[in-house]
């Protein structure tokens, strides 16, 4: 009998040691993505911190000279005719302010009646001192134009006195002549 060969064993696979790399290389990528998208993530929460902090400049109320918050109502209210804008810049309560709201009214009822557009404008403000309150003069300028020509105009002194309540508030407008 013919001696009989064991079965032929199927060669074993052949070593994979360059297998091993690629594993640490994909950690590495892994670490290196990750790493950079924190720093990403960082930069984006200062940026929203340095915009939130512009924009919180931009849009404050400045009331710390009585001038520039006369200014800043009388453009709220007689130019913008926004209450929500003007009441910004009055004093919380016991204002009389009913100057200005007669004559917002009055300007209002001109526009509809003699079908015009009225406009005011404010020349220098001064400032004097009032007591604890400041009271700022100036001289309101009032012009009614139709089709981009003015119709009429007048002139008004008026004067706004100023309270600090957290900056300073108009509480009282009233028409010198």
């Amino acid at each position: 009998m013919q001696p009989t060969n064991p079965p032929a064993q199927p060669a074993p696979p052949p070593s994979t040691p360059a297998a091993a790399p690629p594993k640490q290389r994909n950690r590495r990528t892994r670490l290196i993505v990750a790493m950079a998208g924190g720093i990403l993530a960082l930069l984006c929460l200062g940026g929203v911190g340095v915009f939130i902090s512009f924009y919180d400049e931009a849009t404050k109320i400045e009331r710390k000279n009585p001038d520039i918050v006369v200014s800043s109502y009388l453009r709220a209210y007689l130019v913008n005719r926004n209450d929500q804008e003007a009441s910004l810049y009055t004093c919380k309560s016991g204002g009389d302010l009913a100057g200005m709201s007669a004559l917002r009214d009055e300007m209002a009822n001109r526009e509809k009646e003699f079908d015009v557009t009225v406009s005011v404008n404010w020349g220098s403000l001064s400032v004097s001192q009032d007591g604890q309150g400041r009271s700022v003069s100036t001289e309101l300028t009032i012009v009614g134009s139709s089709n981009g020509q003015s119709v009429s105009q007048r002139t008004d002194a008026w004067r706004f006195g100023l309270v600090d309540e957290d900056g300073w508030r108009v509480c009282s407008a009233t028409k010198v002549s």
